[in-house]
């Protein structure tokens, strides 16, 4: 159902044979997903304008850019661990071989230049520039086989926000270049030449070249926030600088702020309870 909360009454209605998993919107582009297909339609007029068959996706995974001069659309592609991603501005799909296990959560940057990407492990984060496909950086969420809820990137795309089961919100740095170092193009890639620094681990200490496996050379998050483990958070970059809003499936909601310099520990700003509010009026 398509509601027009200004006219406060339905303006459309869209029916399928199988159960929807998740809707996309934009201001021009209405996508609904299903289990083994994506439907793109004109907001206008609800008209049907791409059909894109996927791998099963229980979850409804979709990300679609949001600025006006670009179209990206980001999806499951038709094999476990590969993404399809749609220019259609430029009429062009590539396919991504993101990881070796399934998707587990990905996202796209506003103008869909940049995809966040995680697999059923939830140990790594991959981000790819969605022209070529090229792994521009890896960071690591932890060692832990953990559930990733939600990816986020903020508007500049020089942070990205990570939430999972664990209980911890991570802030990573990113670099969006195109030219990544050697040892982070693929994980199978041989890192006998790889060196710790300060900035990649905390044993910045050990300077002996391939003494150390990836795990130990591995970029860590920048700032961290810890959570009820269990429940299911969403995490998104605030308005103010450095700053990320948690929203959390129990009706918590949190506004947190980073330190760009030194990181750490994030300084929650606010907190709410909606559903204990609600309760109360």
């Amino acid at each position: 159902m398509i509601w027009d909360d200004h006219q406060g009454r339905c303006i459309g209605e869209l029916s399928f044979r199988s159960a929807v998993r998740g809707v996309r919107l934009r201001r021009d582009r209405i996508i609904v997903v299903v289990e083994h297909k994506i439907f793109v339609y004109n907001f206008a007029d609800l008209k049907l304008l791409h059909q894109i068959e996927t791998f099963v996706n229980p979850k409804g995974l979709c990300a679609v850019s949001q600025l006006a001069g670009s179209l990206v659309l980001a999806c499951p592609g038709l094999h476990k661990g590969q993404i399809r991603v749609e220019h259609y501005a430029q009429k062009k799909t590539k396919f991504i071989s993101a990881h070796d296990s399934r998707i587990a959560c990905f996202a796209l940057t506003l103008d869909g230049l940049l995809l966040a990407t995680a697999s059923t492990k939830g140990t790594l984060i991959r981000i790819f520039d969605t022209a070529n496909g090229t792994l521009l950086q890896e960071v690591r969420r932890g060692a832990n086989v953990a559930e990733i809820y939600s990816l986020a990137f903020s508007s500049t795309a020089q942070w990205l926000a990570v939430s999972s089961d664990k209980g911890t919100v991570h802030v990573f740095t990113l670099k969006a270049n195109s030219n990544p170092p050697e040892h982070e193009k693929s994980e199978s890639t041989s890192h006998s030449d790889a060196v710790i620094t300060p900035s990649s681990s905390p044993l910045a200490f050990i300077k002996f070249k391939g003494v150390l496996p990836k795990y130990f050379n591995s970029e860590w998050s920048i700032a961290q926030f810890r959570l009820h483990e269990g429940c299911h958070y969403k995490v998104a970059f605030g308005h103010q600088k450095n700053t990320v809003v948690i929203l959390g499936m129990d009706g918590s909601f949190y506004r947190c702020q980073f330190d760009p310099e030194h990181g750490g520990e994030m300084t929650q700003l606010e907190y709410r309870d909606f559903l204990k509010q609600e309760t109360a009026l």
